[in-house]
């Protein structure tokens, strides 16, 4: 495994990471992003959406678990795991279609999933940097 970490200065620089991305996104891949509340996983998965060119405005999936987007190149299948009380619902939800599947899953608050993340998962822990739009990525792959 690598890691490497980058700091990104500006939201511009953000969109543009995540645009990259999502471009580079293949099917049947897993980014599993960590970070706390408003740390921006959110904002890097629709720069991600717009990378893989989806026309859909794309919201969090907090009360819903998992939203689908498929209009880009690939199929989006953006999660949102902070309400999950036990990784058994995961399994209720068929997960694995998902994670094995021919679409990119974007998964916010993975370390509460860790279990069931890929081994090849690309993972991004967020954190905040010295000022407010400032953010420092810590990317493992």
């Amino acid at each position: 495994m690598t890691t490497e970490t980058k700091l990104l200065r500006s939201e511009q620089e953000v969109e543009a990471y995540g645009i990259r991305l999502g471009r580079e996104a293949r099917p049947g891949q897993v980014i599993a992003l960590t970070g706390d509340l408003g740390a921006g996983k959110t904002t890097l998965t629709k720069a991600i959406a717009r990378g893989l060119g989806i026309s859909e405005t794309v919201t969090s999936p907090t009360f819903t678990i998992v939203k689908e987007y498929r209009s880009g190149r690939l199929p989006l299948f953006h999660f949102d795991v902070y309400r999950i009380g036990d990784v058994e619902e995961m399994y209720e939800l068929g997960y694995e279609e998902y994670f094995f599947g021919d679409g990119v899953c974007v998964v916010e608050w993975a370390d509460l999933i860790d279990e069931l993340i890929p081994e090849d998962a690309l993972r991004i822990s967020i954190a905040y940097g010295q000022n407010e739009e400032e953010r420092i990525y810590t990317c493992t792959y």
